[in-house]
């Protein structure tokens, strides 16, 4: 029984307390019910207070935006009530102008139809005028535009005639006083020795005694000084002197070297004349080496290939009608500076064409062709410019002068060729050589008229068209050249031009 009380006690505790707590739950929840009932209807009333708001809001801004498009409305109707009125006020300004335009168009009509009238009128007028003209002179119109016409084209060519000979005259005149100022400056400003030489050298010997020496045993030492130096040596009766004799002057100088050096040592023979004629052309070459480059120093010039400074140096043993071409060289380089500072034109281009013009003569024996030609491919192979070149080759007119360089360079060569004491050629025989040059041209028949120019470096020859045609002309230039070539004794080269001309001659009677 106890143990039934106190299993029913725990229990009916636990069922009361479960009572209670449900209880408890129950008033819990029905609480929070109506805290929730009263949120909600909180809520739902300021809701319903802020609907009220918000439609008093809208209701407010609807009017505003209603008061501001009446407004704007109010202002749009205002402006175009004023367009309305300026539109309205420019047509009535339109149709005034268009009135006024179209009085304006009657009256122009009406003067256009009184000036047609009035040039009817003067075209009536001036067609009896003609019609009075042209009886009165007996010439139709036209015949009379001709002739006026004519009469003002013949006075127009006249004066365009008489003011072009004015002209040229004028520039002629202007031009030979420059040209003639040039040349004196530059020869007034130009100073240089006279030479001479020969193609012979003297060796002075110490005593005859030493001829024999030199000849050797059945000649043997004449015979291998010979051909070591390609030379003539000549032992005559001349007291104590040898004579060296040779076309080229660096042969002969180093024949005439090696001859003085083996007087000095004493000891002459075969092998010892191979030996110093070696020595000899050691020195020569250092002589032309140094010769090249005192030239190219002197004259101011620089750049010039090692080659053509050689070259330069060769020129020292070369004459030319007894002027070395060196020196000659030099003093045409010093004048093609000074007519070309006077021109205006390059003073180095000037100065290298003149220095090296004759370079051609330090090899013409080796190359066919004049040398201005040979020396114009020389300094191109070299390296010098276009201009350069083209001066050289036509500094005696071998080829048709183009560049004003080669007109100065021209002109120096004959101011140091012709200058007093410059050439051993006198006058009577440069003469003379013309003059055998000319008769030679003129013993053929069918010329009428020959010329020598350029000293002799080109014959001129006019014919008579009515005894030779132009294949005749052409054969008469190969007759005179080969006739020439027989002939006569010239250096370089001599060109042949025959001119050929066809006349119409009348006679007013």
């Amino acid at each position: 029984m106890d143990t039934a009380i106190k299993i029913l006690i725990p229990i009916v505790t636990l069922l009361i307390g479960g009572a209670i707590g449900f209880y408890i739950r129950n008033l819990l929840m029905a609480r929070g019910i109506r805290i929730a009932q009263k949120d909600a209807a909180k809520i739902i009333e300021e809701a319903a207070t802020k609907q009220k708001e918000m439609l008093l809001e809208a209701k407010e801004e609807a009017i505003k935006i209603k008061a501001d498009v009446e407004t704007e409305t109010r202002g749009r109707r205002g402006e175009l009530h004023r367009q309305e009125r300026r539109l309205a006020q420019k047509e009535e300004n339109l149709d005034r102008k268009t009135e006024g335009i179209e009085r304006r168009e009657r009256s122009l009509t009406a003067k256009e139809k009184d000036m047609e009238k009035s040039l009817a009128q003067l075209e009536e007028f001036k067609k009896k005028q003609v019609h009075q003209l042209e009886l009165i002179s007996g010439m139709s119109t036209t015949e009379a535009k001709e002739h006026l016409l004519a009469t003002v084209e013949a006075e127009t060519r006249q004066d365009m005639a008489k003011r072009i000979r004015e002209v040229e005259a004028l520039l002629k005149e202007e031009s030979e006083q420059k040209a003639r100022e040039i040349v004196s400056f530059a020869i007034q400003r130009c100073s240089t020795d006279v030479v001479s030489a020969t193609t012979v050298s003297v060796v002075p010997l110490p005593s005859d005694d030493m001829k024999g020496r030199l000849i050797g045993r059945e000649g043997r030492n004449i015979r291998a000084l010979e051909n070591a130096t390609g030379v003539d040596l000549i032992v005559d009766d001349t007291p104590e002197a040898v004579t060296i004799s040779c076309f080229d002057p660096i042969r002969r100088e180093i024949a005439r070297l090696a001859l003085e050096n083996l007087i000095l040592d004493g000891r002459i023979h075969p092998a010892r004349i191979e030996e110093v004629v070696n020595k000899a052309k050691d020195a020569v070459n250092t002589i032309i080496q140094t010769e090249g480059e005192q030239a190219a120093y002197k004259s101011g010039v620089v750049g010039l290939h090692p080659e053509l400074i050689k070259l330069l140096g060769r020129l020292k043993y070369r004459f030319s009608y007894g002027q070395n071409v060196l020196t000659h060289s030099i003093e045409v380089a010093h004048l093609s500076g000074m007519i070309a500072s006077e021109l205006g034109a390059n003073v180095n281009i000037s100065k290298t064409a003149g220095l090296l013009h004759d370079i051609g003569k330090a090899v013409d024996q080796e190359i066919e062709g004049p040398h201005a030609t040979i020396g114009a491919d020389l300094s191109k192979r070299f390296g010098k410019s276009a201009e350069v070149s083209r001066a050289i080759g036509e500094h005696h007119g071998e080829a048709e002068t183009t560049s004003v360089y080669g007109f100065i360079i021209s002109a120096a060569d004959a101011i140091s060729s012709s200058r007093p004491g410059a050439r051993r050629e006198s006058l009577n025989q440069h003469l003379k050589r013309l003059e055998a040059l000319e008769n030679v041209a003129s013993s053929f028949p069918g010329v009428e008229k020959t010329f020598a120019i350029q000293a002799g470096r080109e014959v001129r020859i006019l014919v008579k068209p009515q005894e030779l045609d132009d294949l005749a002309s052409a054969r008469l230039a190969k007759e005179i050249v080969k006739k020439i070539e027989e002939n006569l004794e010239y250096p370089g080269q001599i060109k042949v031009t025959v001119i050929r001309e066809t006349r119409a001659v009348d006679y007013a009677k």
